[in-house]
């Protein structure tokens, strides 16, 4: 090779290598996916990326976010998730019952992790949670005892409570009524169940819980989660205290909630992604329970109705609405 040939190709090849770089896909790169039904700022996603940086990832350098928000439309979720699943992202988080049914309709192969999702296994999310199967993993979104805490706080705000009406979607899990029924038995009130499956089924039970209960108790079924600003104003409407299973319909308006803390759940969600991405499988990662509770209590709601709550149960509150 003469001279001017070799540097011909010493040359060629020095100009190359940046192109080469350039043209590489980010899949250098980690890529995260979002879905959220909701609109940004949201204080879960946040509270997801504070997970990611405690873990070490710097957003933009060692991690890439594609988030996708529906701006409360939810008929948008399942082309936001077709649009997701085309950006090949490494995994994806799905916040929200509807979230995860669109992402989980729209790929079988890319990791989904859910950071609460209410009776993962009854929705078809997993097959079990100790071995999801399939890819989808994440954390479930209550206990069964709590049904039976929801009564016992609902009778501390009325004390003069004698029969609790409770909302209950019978192709949900039939442990949550259970537990209800034992907690209201343990504290002498009587239980009145409402069956509903769909938002058609919602006036008229509210009509009757009026008739039926001094208190209204809201189990936690995906109809109720995707529902929720219509059960608020349905009970704003009968003026019915009622006892919710998570904190967002306390802020839209709800006397009161306990629940699992969401902001806790999408912070270790981010300990799943990043066992993902160096090589676990959902399919091997169990879905987990929560640990951590809030009790949060809308004041405005309770003077609307005329309650007062009693000074140790706001004490208690993780957060108090004025």
């Amino acid at each position: 090779m003469d001279r001017r040939a070799f540097l011909g190709v010493v040359t060629g090849g020095l100009l190359a290598a940046p192109l080469a770089v350039a043209a590489q896909p980010a899949g250098k790169i980690p890529r995260i996916g979002i879905l959220r039904p909701g609109s940004p700022p949201d204080p879960y996603v946040e509270a997801f990326r504070q997970g990611l940086r405690e873990l070490g990832y710097l957003e933009g350098r060692s991690i890439r976010v594609e988030p996708r928000w529906a701006e409360g439309r939810e008929s948008l979720l399942p082309g936001l998730a077709n649009e997701l699943v085309q950006l090949k992202p490494d995994v994806i988080l799905a916040g929200g019952i509807v979230a995860i049914r669109a992402i989980k309709g729209a790929t079988t192969t890319i990791p989904i992790v859910m950071p609460f999702s209410t009776e993962p296994v009854r929705n078809g999310f997993v097959q079990s949670l100790n071995r999801p199967g399939g890819n989808v993993t994440g954390f479930a979104s209550q206990n069964d005892e709590l049904p039976g805490k929801w009564t016992e706080l609902l009778k501390e705000v009325l004390p003069k409570m004698s029969r609790v009406a409770v909302l209950w979607d019978p192709t949900s899990d039939a442990s949550q009524l259970r537990a209800a029924e034992i907690g209201a038995k343990r504290i002498g009130v009587a239980l009145h169940v409402l069956r509903v499956t769909r938002p058609e089924d919602f006036p008229p039970a509210f009509a009757e819980a009026q008739k039926t209960g001094d208190g209204l108790v809201v189990l936690s079924a995906a109809v109720f989660a995707e529902h929720g600003a219509q059960l608020v104003a349905l009970a704003v409407k009968h003026r019915l205290p009622t006892m919710y299973h998570q904190k967002d319909f306390v802020t839209g308006g709800g006397l009161m909630s306990y629940g699992a803390d969401i902001r806790d759940l999408f912070r270790r969600a981010a300990e799943y992604v990043d066992k993902i991405l160096k090589g676990s499988k959902p399919a091997d990662l169990p879905v987990q329970q929560p640990t951590k509770f809030e009790l949060v209590i809308n004041l405005k709601t309770a003077k609307a109705l005329g309650l007062e709550i009693p000074p140790s149960l706001l004490q208690r509150a993780d957060q108090v609405i004025e």
